[in-house]
């Protein structure tokens, strides 16, 4: 499988056959070095309604004829935006052409912002587990750390693992790290970090700490790739 980060928490998957995109915010994210038009996907997959994991869902949609894999509040409210969507619940599973997705709790919000700055209620966030070309990502999204990444960890053999490190308004890198011991992951990945000073984190020393107790780290810059084997 083949990883691209486009920065924040947007990351693209592909296999052989196959490639989605999870969170789409790159048009307004400064450090992105991809442009949305550029993006070749067939599906999308949203973790929740903010601003800064949906900004290019549609356009990205659109643009590939690519299904939004979403909560259903949420894929009904994109799906008024011309969106062609599947909806989905937390605790639900279903195999698409690319692989299996798992969708799993994150202690969270999830709404959608009018023109008007009016918010919508978009059901609830939620992480994603994707079986793809023989290998489990798990995307947690936006999220406090919860027990039952444990039970995540014992459930699926998970290959590597995005975890926000931001700290505020998600998991900070203390709570990142005892997720990453609970989920048990091959290798993790921070995410949702560094784009506003108000999550400014320092990914390399995240990365050291997560050696200190044996697990493989890779601190992503948007546009850096990566070949999983």
């Amino acid at each position: 499988m083949h990883i691209r980060f486009h920065g924040h928490s947007c990351v693209q998957l592909t296999s052989v056959t196959h490639s989605v995109l999870i969170d789409p915010f790159v048009t307004p994210n400064p450090a992105a070095v991809t442009k949305v038009e550029d993006i070749r996907v067939q599906y999308v997959l949203l973790t929740h309604g903010h601003d800064d994991h949906i900004t290019d869902a549609v356009s990205v949609a659109k643009g590939n004829n690519a299904p939004i894999i979403a909560v259903e509040e949420l894929a009904e409210l994109l799906e008024g935006q011309g969106a062609e969507t599947e909806a989905m619940h937390a605790g639900g599973d279903w195999v698409f052409p690319f692989g299996r997705v798992y969708l799993t709790q994150a202690t969270h919000t999830s709404s959608v912002r009018k023109a008007d700055g009016q918010r919508l209620y978009a059901g609830v966030p939620v992480g994603f587990v994707v079986e793809m070309e023989d290998k489990v990502v798990y995307h947690a999204g936006d999220t406090g750390l919860f027990g039952d990444m444990r039970w995540i960890g014992e459930r699926f053999g998970i290959d590597v693992a995005f975890l926000p490190i931001g700290g505020r308004f998600t998991m900070g890198p203390d709570d990142a790290l005892q997720a990453a011991e609970w989920l048990r992951a091959r290798h993790v990945v921070p995410i949702h970090y560094g784009t506003f000073p108000s999550i400014r984190q320092d990914g390399e020393s995240f990365i050291r700490k997560l050696a200190g107790k044996g697990i493989a780290g890779t601190e992503m810059k948007p546009g850096d790739e990566w070949e999983m084997r």
